[in-house]
C-alpha cells in the first residue's frame, strides 16, 4: 500500500496542480483540488509565446515516432540475423553489440556533435532522428527474443517451399516478433519523448526543440510580467504525459497476443 501511494503520489500532485490558478498553486493544499481551472490553464498554455508548446509537442511526436520506427526495424532485422544465421565472426559481432550498450551515452556527445557538424545536419531534425535508428541494447533484446520465438525448423520449411530469405523474414519472422517489436518501440519512444540532453546539445533553433526542452526553458524563466510560467510548466507536463498513457493502452494487445502465443507453443 505504501509503495502504491509512493508511486502514484507525484502523478496525483501533477493532476491536482494543473487544475489550479496561480494563486491557488501556492496557497492551497497541494494534494487536493480548489477552483477547477484546468481548461483556462490549457488555453493559456497553447496561447503562450504564439503557441510554442503545440509546436514542441509536434516535434516530440515526430522525433519519437520516426526514431522509434526506424530503430524497431533495424533492431528486429539485426537481431533476427544474429539469432538465425551462422557466419564467421558472429561471436565478435555479439561482443561489439554488448560492449556498445555498456558505454555511457554522454561519452559520445562530443564525437556526435563534431560528426553532425561535418555532415551538415547539426541543428536539424535529422540530428535527432538518424542517431535514434541505432540502439545496441534493442538489437540484443531482439536477438534474445528471436531465439525463443522463431523455430529454425519453420524457416527451413519455408526455404524448402522456395521462399527466399527476405520473404521468410517479412512473412514469417516479423509476424513472430510482434511482441519484441512492440516492446522495443515503446521503450525507445518513451526514451525519445523524455530526451533532454541530446536536443540541448544538438538543437539551437527553438522551433526544433522537443517538448521537454521547451518546458525546461520556461521553468528556468520562472515568471514574466503577465503570467506565472510555473503554472504553464505544470499543465504542460500533464499534457505531455498523455501520449505515453495512450501509447501504453494502445499497445497492450500486442503484449497480450505475444503471451498467448507463447503459452500455446
Amino acid at each position: 500500500m505504501l509503495f502504491t501511494i509512493y508511486s502514484i503520489g507525484p502523478a496525483w500532485w501533477l493532476i491536482v496542480s494543473a487544475t489550479k490558478s496561480r494563486e491557488q498553486l501556492y496557497t492551497t493544499n497541494g494534494l487536493w483540488f480548489a477552483d477547477f481551472r484546468l481548461f483556462d490553464n490549457l488555453v493559456e498554455l497553447f496561447k503562450y509565446e504564439n503557441g510554442s508548446f503545440g509546436l514542441w509537442m509536434w516535434n516530440s511526436v515526430l522525433y519519437s515516432t520516426a526514431g522509434s520506427l526506424g530503430l524497431t526495424a533495424v533492431a528486429l532485422a539485426a537481431g533476427y540475423g544474429l539469432a538465425m544465421y551462422q557466419y564467421r565472426g558472429k561471436a565478435t559481432s555479439m561482443a561489439f553489440v554488448i560492449g556498445s550498450f555498456l558505454i555511457p551515452g554522454a561519452l559520445l556527445t562530443v564525437p556526435s556533435y563534431l560528426l553532425f557538424v561535418q555532415l551538415g545536419i547539426f541543428n536539424t531534425i535529422w540530428s535527432m532522428i538518424l542517431p535514434a535508428f541505432f540502439g545496441p541494447f534493442s538489437v540484443y533484446l531482439a536477438k534474445v527474443y528471436t531465439e525463443g520465438a522463431v523455430p529454425p525448423e519453420l524457416l527451413e520449411a519455408a526455404r524448402i517451399d522456395g521462399a527466399g530469405e527476405y520473404r521468410t523474414f517479412f512473412s514469417i519472422g516479423l509476424r513472430l516478433l510482434t511482441t519484441a517489436g512492440a516492446t522495443i518501440f515503446l521503450l525507445h519512444f518513451v526514451a525519445m519523448w523524455n530526451s533532454f540532453y541530446a536536443p540541448l546539445i544538438m538543437l539551437r533553433d527553438r522551433t526544433l526543440w522537443p517538448v521537454m526542452l521547451g518546458l525546461y526553458s520556461w521553468l528556468g524563466r520562472g515568471a514574466d510580467s503577465e503570467i506565472d510560467v510555473t503554472t504553464l510548466v505544470i499543465t504542460g507536463s500533464l499534457v505531455a504525459s498523455v501520449p505515453m498513457v495512450l501509447l501504453m493502452v494502445a499497445m497492450q494487445r500486442y503484449w497480450r497476443a505475444g503471451v498467448t502465443m507463447g503459452s500455446l507453443k
